[in-house]
């Protein structure tokens, strides 16, 4: 199919800026990652109030409760917040807070004429705690280290009142796992680059610290409390200052959490946690939609343009060119945060990557809000 030499003009200076945008991406926001250096901290030990909530999670429980109550930290205690399990959960909870004194348990009953979400069981908790620095995490989610606490809480000091973890997901065969992973490492890549560029605009829960002080002056989550998701983006979105949040990406600080095994678990999975986006600044929502936007008319352009028969010479240079220039900061951050796999199927993960999103965002639009668990 042929087109004209100013049809072509066009096209290639569009797909042109869409590739200075990627580049830009990787150069300029996660470049912070990349060639990130912890400034040395105190070594002043703070106490530590550990939170998680449970709903029916006895089997997560059993295989990681331990690794949480044995942290080498000299002050701490666990919260768990049984919330209205109907399994062994309570069970459980009790026969361990026997052998391990600093195992608090905080149990909610199922109130037919109240629904409530993750908010209110988080909610509880913290008022439960006695100390000032929270650390969240989830159930079913396993430390990588007995020095996950105290490295995450080194970061605390005069000014610091937010601190934002890596969450990793399981290794295990097969290329949905693969994808799954990217998301969640691509999604780590922004998030902590953002807060590197003094605009954190979200953590997850699987691995938060904030502030107990913080919470309360702000209200907790009075601002999105009719969403039953964000009690970890729309809280960091909502407090988060150029000043006040902290990244940590020590391996040994990381936590683990087991991979959707199917499609369908990880799309319900991405749909639930995209049902807070829209609740973001506007200037994060921007920013969040320029980065798929972007690659989306960078591959659809090179498609398009390989249709239209334009020298395909001139397209696999820019292609190669843009692929290129990204792998070094792609190398060093995949190093960090212990994905080095991903990196060697980068040019297959990322347009299949922008492919699945749109129907993620299509599914969003037209799912309700469900309860947590």
């Amino acid at each position: 199919m042929e087109i004209n030499e100013s049809t072509n003009l066009i096209l290639l200076f569009i797909l042109s800026v869409a590739a200075l945008m990627q580049l830009g991406q990787f150069w300029i926001a996660f470049r912070r990652l990349a060639f990130y250096k912890r400034k040395a901290e105190g070594t002043n030990v703070q106490p530590v109030s550990v939170i998680i909530c449970a709903k029916n999670e006895v089997l997560n429980l059993r295989k990681n409760l331990t690794g949480v109550l044995e942290q080498n930290y000299p002050d701490f205690e666990v919260i768990v917040v049984n919330d209205c399990s109907w399994d062994e959960t309570g069970e459980y909870l009790e026969e361990m807070s026997k052998k391990y004194p600093h195992l608090k348990v905080v149990t909610l009953v199922e109130q037919e004429k109240y629904r409530h979400g993750k908010k209110f069981a988080l909610t509880l908790g913290i008022k439960a705690a006695k100390n000032e620095l929270l650390l969240m995490t989830d159930a079913d989610c396993s430390v990588e280290s007995k020095e996950w606490c105290s490295i995450m809480q080194s970061h605390f000091n005069t000014e610091t009142e937010i601190v934002l973890g890596y969450g990793a997901y399981m290794k295990t065969k097969g290329f949905l796992n693969k994808l799954i992973r990217f998301d969640g490492f691509f999604i780590a890549m922004n998030y902590l680059s953002a807060a590197l560029g003094g605009k954190a605009y979200m953590g997850v829960g699987r691995n938060l610290a904030y502030r107990r002080s913080l919470f309360f002056r702000n209200k907790g989550f009075a601002k999105h409390n009719h969403l039953f998701s964000g009690d970890d983006d729309l809280f960091v979105n909502s407090n988060s200052t150029s000043k006040n949040t902290a990244i940590e990406i020590d391996p040994k600080s990381f936590t683990v959490s087991e991979v959707k095994s199917g499609f369908s678990e990880w799309q319900n999975q991405k749909v639930r946690h995209m049902s807070t986006a829209s609740h973001y600044k506007f200037y994060d929502k921007f920013r969040l939609f320029m980065v798929p936007f972007s690659g989306w008319v960078f591959y659809g352009l090179l498609i398009t343009l390989l249709v239209l028969e334009l020298d395909w010479r001139i397209l696999l240079s820019l292609y190669g060119g843009v692929l290129l220039l990204k792998l070094p900061i792609l190398w060093r951050n995949t190093s960090r945060l212990r994905e080095k796999d991903l990196f060697w199927i980068f040019p297959i993960l990322e347009p299949v990557h922008l492919l699945v999103q749109p129907l993620f965002y299509i599914t969003n639009l037209f799912t309700k809000q469900k309860a947590w668990k």
